[in-house]
């Protein structure tokens, strides 16, 4: 059976907390969309403590939360699912407090810098999929040197593919069983333009050019490819891949895709400044969507921005690991100016940002580059979302039971609850 087909889904409502047999009631919500519970909740042992890992499809309205935070703490190893909102998005989902985050979209992230980390959830918009670990496994499994990535499937992300067609087509066919709309399985030629462009044999067709094909039928989906010229994006699914969403009741999405096939990639630019400065003018201008968007022009030849591989016409995508979506131009030009000498841009081609907002995504949710260098960022703007910001704790002038806390106007100091998160990193969703 396709992604496309899905089961109602099942919310799960704990009983009284401390309550030693905690009845677990499994209860129909629409609104949240779809889940198995019985999958999701799975607490199976190899024998040493160590539980299987959790997954969960996140999907918020634009003026929602996904009601968790994820925090660092010191003492803790790991990204720390907390502060879970009572009745919220992800509680209804099942995450639980002090659960370990290990991926993010299919990218296994327990590795990683923490702002890379929240970086990735919050590129990825109003849907986001979760692979979690419980505290306790989490702690038994890194007690036993066991490699966490291995206990996750190898690959569970669709692809995006971006076919140009030659002479004789794209270079795949469809078919699909006679009346039935929505399920379409490729046939691909070999050397051909599908083929080359990473769409793997008997994979099942789930996108054309942003547009789910849920409802399709065959002649609307042959008009609809006809449509697109010669040039088309598809996302497409594995048999094996397609089964593992299928089982969980999860929806497959774009936003899940693994696009290492696309020619379309985001450039990490590091500059050291030279003694005329970087070399590069940054202007406002709209993007293609209607949005406001922060241009790179006027690039200087021989100077540090051209060296580091800046473009005419390149947008910026972020600036020291953090996103400037939300940001105006003089708060874009105070953070590339927030360390003198030095800065690391994220920023993609005009073609690649065109592409990117035909299929309604962010870049910044693909950025699959090294880990950005740890170190002190100290906030000086509050977070485009109005959220708390991100940033690097010292102990402050309150002594050893305090921590900063960035709102979105201000900067204050909160009483901590334990000494043992004297510092501590945090970003609510």
């Amino acid at each position: 059976m396709p992604s496309g087909w899905v089961l109602p889904r099942l919310s799960k409502v704990l009983g009284l907390e401390g309550d030693k047999k905690s009845i677990i009631k499994f209860e129909f919500n629409p609104k949240d969309g779809i889940d198995n519970p019985a999958l999701s909740l799975t607490e199976d042992t190899d024998g040493k403590g160590v539980g299987e890992p959790r997954f969960y499809l996140l999907s918020k309205g634009s003026a929602e939360t996904f009601g968790f935070c994820l925090h660092e703490e010191l003492g803790c190893q790991g990204h720390v699912i907390r502060q879970v909102e009572l009745g919220g998005l992800a509680q209804r989902r099942g995450l639980q407090d002090g659960d370990r985050l290990l991926q993010v979209n299919g990218h296994f992230v327990d590795h990683m810098d923490h702002r890379r980390v929240v970086q990735k959830i919050k590129a990825s918009g109003n849907q986001v999929l979760l692979a979690v670990l419980d505290s306790n496994s989490y702690e038994a499994a890194k007690a036993l040197g066991r490699d966490l990535s291995q206990m996750l499937p190898a690959d569970i992300r669709p692809r995006l593919c971006h076919i140009t067609r030659d002479k004789s087509g794209f270079g795949f066919s469809v078919s699909g069983p006679e009346g039935i709309k929505g399920t379409f399985q490729l046939s691909v030629r070999q050397d051909g333009p599908a083929e080359k462009a990473g769409v793997p044999p008997g994979s099942w067709l789930l996108e054309v050019n942003g547009a789910s094909v849920r409802s399709y039928s065959h002649a609307q989906l042959a008009r609809k490819l006809k449509q697109s010229g010669s040039k088309v994006t598809l996302l497409v699914a594995s048999s094996a891949v397609e089964e593992f969403y299928r089982l969980r009741g999860l929806r497959i999405t774009a936003a899940l895709a693994d696009t290492s096939w696309l020619p379309f990639k985001v450039r990490e630019l590091h500059m050291v400044k030279g003694p005329a400065g970087y070399g590069f003018l940054l202007k406002e201008d709209d993007c293609s969507s209607g949005a406001t968007g922060q241009f790179l022009w006027d690039v200087d030849a021989g100077l540090p921005a051209e060296q580091a591989g800046m473009k005419e016409g390149d947008r910026l995508l972020a600036v020291n690991g953090e996103s400037i979506e939300g940001l105006d131009h003089q708060q874009t030009v105070l953070r590339i100016r927030a360390h003198d000498d030095q800065v690391t841009l994220l920023v993609i081609d005009p073609a690649g940002d065109e592409f990117y907002q035909s299929i309604g995504l962010s870049p910044l949710l693909f950025f699959e580059d090294s880990d950005p260098p740890s170190g002190s960022c100290t906030p000086s703007l509050p977070s485009p979302s109005g959220s708390p910001g991100l940033c690097h704790i010292e102990v402050g002038p309150k002594g050893p039971g305090s921590w900063l806390v960035a709102a979105s106007s201000s900067i204050g100091f909160t009483q901590s609850p334990c000494q043992e998160e004297q510092r501590r990193l945090h970003q609510a969703f």
